[in-house]
């Protein structure tokens, strides 16, 4: 999971130098097209975790064949609720974007970028959901596998379709767009083979379906208990990511260049909080499997253990961010106003790294245990009316500009770690039913 989440964090990173080459205008509508999109993506990693938590349950116990009818069931969930979401959102590209506060320049880029980018999504969401019945087996190595070409291949295709290299059209910011959904396609499809011939802990015998339409069917109970564990997770990642939304929308009222500066500290902090999530997901898949296992006070100090890990990467990365944030900065863009404006973030965010590692690692140890409801509601209190609250106080009532927000997600996270660490310790979590 670290290695997956490093490689998919430093392919976002060159993704994002490439397109850093556009312009402003260009990283703003990117950044701005994307956002929206965290809302659909939060619904899905709800879902996964819940996948994840029931097969890392059943993996415990020995029974492989229950974890398999999760997997299933999860796998026709998912194919549903993307189709569903693809066709509600392709009408809707303009008003998405006009509504997240883009200025005109920005706004037709925009919508262009988010067009190119739709069909991949529905491949994103499949794969999401089934990589997370794939770690929840204990299986990271296969999702692993397929996220590195995935992003391999996005680069390429990057590189070729912003610029116009290898033989392809130079299509500028769509041309980012174009390039992810390409990747995105092949890699839930490589990773559905590879499940459907059974060559992975947990897939699909084909010849257990007939005749083969029963494979469509649904299972109420299994569905049942995959809502009942992943719904509180879903709402939790739809409340984080639709207040990322509106604080994304107090961002962008201070004007391109203080977006453009966010969304690269944001791009360079990801470098931290992505290995952070690596270990969060090998809490969820531990601590689940443990249980299952009847083994509470291991399923403990897993979780204990991943979280000191993970307190030890993202601490580390936050020593360089207050050391070298122009360095970093400038690998995206030269433009020194949107430079001078990042070094303000990435050194607040060095602060709030330790916080938002335990924030990261005890949720993802929290629903590993089927304790969703918990998660859900730290986020809300956090991200509602911590962060949002705060930002709206620092960025307009006080004119902090940039690093009022920064100071609010600082806040946030701290608040989010208090509670999760006493949640832990009580160890109330381990008699949660799934």
């Amino acid at each position: 999971m670290f290695a997956e989440n490093v490689l998919a964090t430093l392919t976002q990173v060159v993704d994002m130098v490439m397109v850093g080459r556009l312009g402003a205008a260009a990283i703003a509508a990117v950044g701005l097209s994307f956002q929206p999109f965290w809302l659909i993506q939060g619904f899905f990693m709800g879902l996964s975790a819940g996948t994840t938590a029931l097969v890392a349950r059943f993996t415990g116990a020995g029974e492989l064949r229950e974890a398999e009818r999760v997997t299933h069931q999860s796998l026709l969930l998912a194919v549903a609720l993307s189709v569903f979401f693809a066709a509600l959102t392709v009408p809707f590209t303009r008003p998405i974007v006009a509504l997240m506060g883009a200025e005109p320049d920005v706004l037709e880029l925009g919508v262009a970028y988010l067009l190119y980018l739709i069909p991949g999504m529905f491949f994103l969401m499949v794969a999401t959901v089934m990589s997370g019945a794939l770690r929840g087996a204990g299986d990271t190595r296969t999702p692993m596998y397929v996220n590195v070409a995935i992003n391999l291949l996005n680069i390429v295709l990057c590189y070729a379709f912003i610029f116009g290299k290898l033989g392809a059209p130079a299509m500028g910011v769509v041309g980012a767009g174009l390039a992810t959904t390409l990747a995105r396609t092949a890699g839930a499809l490589v990773l559905l083979a590879l499940m459907f011939a059974h060559r992975t802990v947990v897939g699909f015998n084909l010849r257990e379906f007939r005749p083969l339409r029963t494979f469509l069917r649904p299972d109420p109970e299994v569905v049942a208990r995959i809502f009942r564990v992943g719904l509180p997770a879903a709402l939790e990642r739809l409340l984080n990511s639709l207040g990322q939304v509106l604080y994304t929308r107090v961002v962008a009222s201070l004007g391109t260049v203080a977006f453009a500066a966010h969304e690269l500290a944001l791009n360079v902090e990801s470098l931290s909080y992505m290995p952070g999530l690596g270990f969060s997901v090998a809490a969820t898949t531990m601590v689940g499997q443990n249980l299952g296992a009847g083994r509470p006070d291991r399923a403990e100090a897993d979780g204990w253990e991943c979280n000191r890990m993970g307190l030890w990467v993202m601490g580390s990365m936050g020593a360089l961010f207050f050391a070298f944030p122009a360095f970093l900065l400038r690998l995206y863009t030269p433009d020194p106003a949107v430079v001078a404006a990042g070094v303000v973030a990435l050194r607040i965010v060095a602060f709030t790294e330790l916080p938002e590692a335990v924030g990261f690692v005890l949720s993802g140890a929290l629903r590993g245990a089927g304790d969703t409801k918990t998660v859900l509601w730290v986020t809300g209190l956090g991200m509602w009316a911590v962060r949002l609250g705060s930002s709206l106080v620092f960025v307009l009532g006080l004119g902090w500009g940039l690093a009022g927000a920064w100071v609010g997600m600082f806040l946030d996270w701290v608040v989010r770690a208090i509670y999760l660490t006493l949640r832990f310790r009580s160890g109330s979590w381990k008699e949660v039913r799934v």
